[in-house]
């Protein structure tokens, strides 16, 4: 007798044809006509309202494929109530069925879409298939086309920005957070930073609208909000991120309640024009100057890094973004001879001994390579996602998918590239016969990317204490 499994899932609730209970049990008749017993362990129901797009957004789907790969097989068939059930997209549909069939021995049926066993039988299935993607998709199109009327008409289509909250489908000033927002702007135009303000906010115990802590970059969404003079901003296209300027955002007038004047708003705008002027990237800002302590400096407060900041100093990145209230401010030049100081005065003693790590350029290279290929796999994610929701044809879709994997390719291809050259080829040695490690560092001959290696391949991390003006070295031992 066969073991079923079945996969229930509702898109909206709105399809109370195909509600949850009345699935089951058209399954469980399904299952007892044919001989099969569905235990109560192996019936996998998603939550009412998630969506069948990518397998990834649904736990009990991959809960299922989970189980289904575990030997021996648990059971022997899944049950859906129809093709739809299982996936919307073609993909998704193609991958996960030819995986269990291959490798788990478990076959896909429908209760109401039989499918025979002979070669027709594989035009009709993929007939299903594309018509449930086009449903899909023509679905995302009547839903992005209805968002965008109500966007026209002032209407709101997303979840409150931090200082309103919705009732009767408006937005409504929430009296608890409304004042924070004007705090926010009045401080920004008095002067006071992003970070600034970020910090002031999380000192205050006052959390952003996803109960996270403030950074500069939430500051700055809530300053180019213009949802507090009444407006509403929405880009049916794509997600806009942080690019306030995208051609694709659409911007109209609302009838709620208004947090700020226009001239408040205004005002601070122009004050945010005028500092990326004077201090953004692209506007000939000086690039920080290089240092061997990359990386391996960490604030005494809070954990972050320590990076690189203008006028060759180093601060914490919490302290920078806000989340740290202690700064860790230090100029380059004597932070490095702080930490000279300290590795020559151990240096003399003769009983520490020491693991020399094996570092090459090679290895440092392939740790920037994995994580453009990172990115690279994000921008395959982003473009599928684009195609699912009808921003990309088909064509667009295969061509911008080919240029990723040529790219993620060529990646690979330089990872596996290994370089001979190390640092030093000893382990396990006192310190004390290292000299030469030492007179590298101080070396103006060899390189800040090359001093920068050689700390690697002995110091774990050093912890800088601003306020007692310490430092703390770990080595690898």
């Amino acid at each position: 007798m066969k073991t079923a499994a079945a996969y229930i899932r509702v898109s909206t609730n709105e399809q109370l044809e195909y509600s949850p209970c009345s699935q089951l049990e058209k399954i469980q008749e399904y299952v007892s006509k044919n001989g099969m017993i569905l235990p109560e362990k192996f019936i996998f129901r998603e939550d009412e309202g998630i969506s069948g797009k990518t397998a990834k957004k649904r736990p009990e789907f991959m809960r299922m494929i989970g189980m289904a790969k575990l030997k021996p097989r648990p059971f022997d068939i899944i049950v859906v109530w129809k093709f739809s059930r299982f996936a919307r997209s073609r993909e998704d549909s193609i991958i996960y069925k030819s995986m269990l069939r291959k490798q788990c021995g478990i076959e896909v049926v429908s209760v109401t879409e039989p499918i025979g066993d002979d070669k027709m039988s594989i035009i009709v299935e993929a007939m299903i298939e594309a018509m449930d993607e086009y449903y899909s998709i023509n679905l995302a199109e009547e839903v992005r086309r209805g968002m965008n009327e109500k966007v026209i008409r002032g209407e709101p289509v997303t979840a409150p920005a931090f200082g309103y909250i919705i009732k009767s489908k408006q937005y409504i000033a929430d009296p608890d957070k409304a004042p924070f927002v004007k705090m926010i702007f009045d401080d920004y135009i008095g002067g006071m930073g992003c970070r600034a303000i970020a910090a002031k906010l999380n000192a205050m115990g006052i959390r952003t609208k996803r109960g996270g802590l403030w950074e500069n970059r939430t500051v700055e969404y809530i300053l180019r909000n213009p949802v507090y003079i009444g407006k509403i901003r929405w880009n049916p296209k794509h997600k806009t991120h942080r690019n306030f300027s995208d051609s694709d955002i659409i911007i109209t007038d609302s009838s709620h309640e208004h947090i700020l004047d226009d001239a408040t708003w205004h005002e601070a705008q122009n004050m945010m024009s005028k500092n990326k002027l004077m201090y953004g990237h692209d506007c000939g800002r000086k690039k920080p100057a290089a240092t061997m302590l990359q990386g391996l400096v960490k604030c005494s407060s809070c954990g972050s890094t320590l990076s690189r900041s203008a006028e060759n100093s180093m601060q914490c990145i919490g302290y920078a973004h806000g989340k740290c209230s202690v700064s860790h401010g230090i100029l380059t030049c004597l932070l490095e001879a702080m930490v000279m100081a300290a590795i020559q005065m151990n240096l003399k003693r003769s009983n520490m001994i020491l693991n020399i790590k094996r570092i090459s350029k090679a290895d440092c290279a392939i740790e920037i390579v994995e994580k453009q290929i990172a990115r690279e796999k994000q921008k395959l994610a982003r473009i599928k996602a684009a195609y699912e929701d009808g921003a990309y044809t088909l064509e667009e879709y295969k061509a911008s998918t080919q240029e990723t994997l040529v790219r993620i390719e060529g990646l690979n291809s330089c990872k596996n590239c290994k370089s001979p050259m190390q640092i030093n080829n000893s382990a396990d040695m006192p310190l004390c016969r290292h000299i030469d490690i030492f007179e590298q560092l101080c070396s103006p001959a060899v390189s800040t990317e090359h001093k920068n290696m050689i700390l690697r391949s002995f110091v774990d991390k050093i912890i800088f204490d601003r306020q007692k003006n310490q430092i703390e070295i770990f080595y690898y031992l």
